[in-house]
């Protein structure tokens, strides 16, 4: 009997309010597409905060201007709002009053039916302890103004705006389609930095009542909301974290940013017509997991209306096509364009290199070469017989520079003593593309800490005791990477040197990250992730890239939650004219390498997809699919595709696969490091004609969009 959709999620156990959301979204979301950004609202308009420097002795947050420029860089090029529309309120404006009066002449009184409204936060949030009352979440949690920190709350008094009154807010707004974005929390774990985030929530605080400055505007909402009748639409908030979980910010090459702000933002740099609310946050949420650790993010729904197809109209206009980044301003004497490159995913842009060569969408065909970056802003030229750019054009990428010393860096956690991150700041050094920098302070890929007592059992380690120290690898949020737990008692030094096999498999897997490129390939293929039950097969995941030609689009994203137990397999369509040659490289849920490919030494056609043909991974000759064992964790693959054969790659795989573990058709990589870097040296190999053709001169890899696609799957055992 064949698997039904529904009937394969629930015995998953991928329940949305499993994920984070409320029960009654799912019917919602079931039937809520985007029909087409085209269908512009009568006026769009935006009320953005955020916040970095308060006072009352709390921590300054870093990354919630960046948050602020991020939200409105994509609001006024992306989606076509007008300046003047889009209101900023940074630091020591974003007061209490002033957030409210804001809200209020700026939205609430502006915003007619047919309108578009969105209202971004960055900030503090808390738990307020109102009256001893047992309340819900959204009664007894809030956002932070910049005069919401004091060292005590007289006579029981606070500033913050409430969650509940924050609800109240956006659904008196008589625009028919409002999208709220929080980017905080409202549990304090009991330390504001936790591993290598910076925690965006303080310690709750005993309140009696809010300020009495609110009396004055709450009744006429509540009066307007009386008449709901007249008031429809949908009323969507975005958050960062779970009400019972923490948002966090992160450094990355040149800058800080909320980790759910970068990754929704780029997201949305790249959204098609055919993406649905829901599956944006997913693929967002997709994000956040692999660089933190920390899973999904949540939606709200306010609606007043909960049926029928709703359209996201709070981002409609501008574009129908995605881009990588847009071009903010141009001088025409030098041909210099400024470039926000807000569009690239986190991974690609921190190694994004310079002469790496983006291509201006539009009329005039236009090759410029970058010269500089800091943080996601560029300077770019164009070469030679290009045309003349124009602020607000987008870019594409054509030519990606990728350094042949990318390195993997390792936060050394605050918890360590300072004779433990001298020691440990030696060892590292010692490994060869392997940097050790303060966590915290500097962008990170992973942590080395001390393990304590309550994460031992996690890692699936005996209990040990007080005085004996273990040390691993942590994500970025302080989840153990699984099989890094060390014996008690072990040394600083001898840990790290226990750990360099797993820190090899990381730079390794970071290297691959490196080609991921869906939106910008020109390579025409899809390929699906399937549950394979009773010789049949179901379609969990589809990726494909978004510009081949012939190519169907990138398809909607969810993220996935699979029990072990499952047997999986992943079917490669080709749609381009040409041969395409693959290898699948990844990490299971155990934190192992592992590949998947044909390869036969006497035959140069091994591993080949046909133009119009189709190839399931691993293929029936290699075993069929593969099942997932092993306790619950992530796991990701990478399923690289190019015009030429992956000599260097194969060649490198057979040197290295172990045997075929636990009888699975594919190979765990002991030492993935070579096969990474052969991948890159094929992928700029076969680049080198048309890199020729642009004139693009570097030391690095230099890859070439039209030759490779890297379609990238993420899931979660349980």
């Amino acid at each position: 009997m064949a698997l039904k959709r529904r009937e394969f999620l629930e015995r998953a156990g991928w329940a949305l309010a499993g994920l984070g959301f409320g029960g009654a979204v799912w019917d919602c979301a079931e039937t809520r597409f985007v029909k087409a950004l085209a269908e512009t609202p009568k006026r769009k308009l935006a009320l953005l905060v955020g916040v970095n420097q308060y006072g009352g002795g709390s921590l300054p947050l870093l990354g919630c201007l960046t948050d602020v420029e991020l939200q409105r860089e994509l609001l006024l090029y992306r989606f076509g709002f007008q300046n003047a529309d889009i209101l900023t309120l940074t630091d020591s404006q974003a007061t209490a009053a002033n957030i409210r009066a804001a809200f209020i002449d700026h939205l609430v009184e502006q915003a007619r039916p047919g309108d578009a409204v969105v209202f971004h936060f960055s900030g503090y949030g808390r738990r307020m302890e109102i009256g001893g009352d047992d309340l819900g979440w959204a009664e007894s949690s809030s956002l932070v103004p910049v005069d919401g920190v004091i060292s005590a709350a007289p006579n029981g008094v606070i500033n913050d705006l409430s969650v509940k009154d924050l609800f109240l807010l956006l659904r008196s707004l008589s625009a028919e389609n409002v999208l709220a974005v929080l980017d905080t929390s409202y549990v304090y774990p009991g330390s504001s930095l936790q591993g290598s985030l910076r925690v965006r929530s303080l310690p709750a605080v005993p309140v009696w009542k809010m300020g009495a400055q609110e009396e004055g505007w709450i009744e006429p909402l509540k009066a307007k909301l009386a008449n709901a009748g007249d008031l429809k639409g949908k009323k969507d908030v975005l958050m960062g974290a779970r009400p019972e979980q923490v948002a966090g910010e992160m450094q990355w090459s040149g800058f800080s940013a909320g980790v759910f702000t970068y990754a929704l933002t780029q997201t949305l740099w790249q959204t098609t017509p055919a993406s649905r609310l829901t599956f944006i946050l997913n693929q967002a949420a997709c994000t956040v997991e692999r660089l933190t650790g920390i899973d999904i993010p949540q939606l709200e729904n306010l609606a007043l209306e909960e049926k029928g197809e709703e359209v996201l109209r709070s981002f409609l206009g501008g574009e129908n096509q995605g881009a990588d980044g847009v071009c903010t301003a141009w001088d025409a004497e030098s041909k210099t364009a400024q470039l926000w490159l807000g569009g690239l995913p986190a991974q690609v842009l921190d190694c994004y290199g310079a002469n790496s060569i983006l291509s201006a969408v539009g009329a005039t065909p236009a090759w410029m070469v970058v010269r500089s970056r800091s943080g996601l802003m560029a300077t770019a030229q164009v070469l030679a017989g290009g045309g003349e750019l124009s602020t607000g054009q987008f870019v594409r990428e054509a030519v990606r520079v990728v350094p042949r010393n990318v390195s993997l860096t390792v936060g050394l956690d605050s918890s360590l003593e300072r004779i433990e991150r001298v020691d440990a700041t030696s060892a590292f050094s010692a490994i060869p593309n392997v940097s050790p920098v303060a966590a915290g302070s500097f962008a990170a890929d992973c942590l080395f800490g001390r393990l304590r007592e309550t994460l031992i059992a996690q890692a699936g380690a005996a209990a040990l005791p007080a005085a004996k120290t273990s040390y691993g690898l942590f994500s970025l949020a302080q989840n153990i990477i699984p099989n890094t737990v060390g014996e008690g008692g072990e040394a600083v030094k001898s840990a790290v040197r226990r750990l360099a096999p797993h820190l090899h498999i990381l730079l390794a897997a970071k290297l691959w990250r490196l080609t991921a490129n869906e939106s910008s390939s020109l390579l025409a293929c899809r390929a699906a992730l399937e549950l394979v039950e009773d010789n049949q097969s179901l379609v969990l995941q589809e990726r494909g890239t978004l510009q081949g030609e012939g190519s169907g689009g990138l398809k909607e994203k969810a993220a996935l939650v699979l029990p072990a137990g499952s047997r999986i397999q992943y079917r490669l369509h080709n749609e381009s004219e040409s041969d395409i040659y693959y290898v699948l490289l990844g990490m299971d849920n155990r934190g192992r390498a592992f590949a998947s490919a044909v390869y036969d030494p006497g035959d140069g056609e091994s591993g080949v997809v046909r133009p119009g043909e189709s190839m399931t991974i691993p293929s029936e000759s290699s075993g069929g699919p593969f099942l997932l064992r092993g306790a619950g964790g992530l796991a990701e693959a990478q399923l690289i595709c190019c015009r030429e054969p992956l000599t260097k790659t194969l060649a490198g795989l057979a040197a290295v696969m172990s045997a075929k573990a636990d009888g699975q058709p594919v190979s765990v990589l002991a030492n993935p490091m070579p096969v990474a870097m052969a991948l890159l040296q094929d992928l700029h190999d076969s680049s080198v004609a048309g890199v020729a053709e642009m004139g693009v001169l570097t030391d690095g890899f230099a890859l070439d969009m039209r030759v490779w696609a890297t379609l990238s799957f993420f899931y979660r055992v349980v």
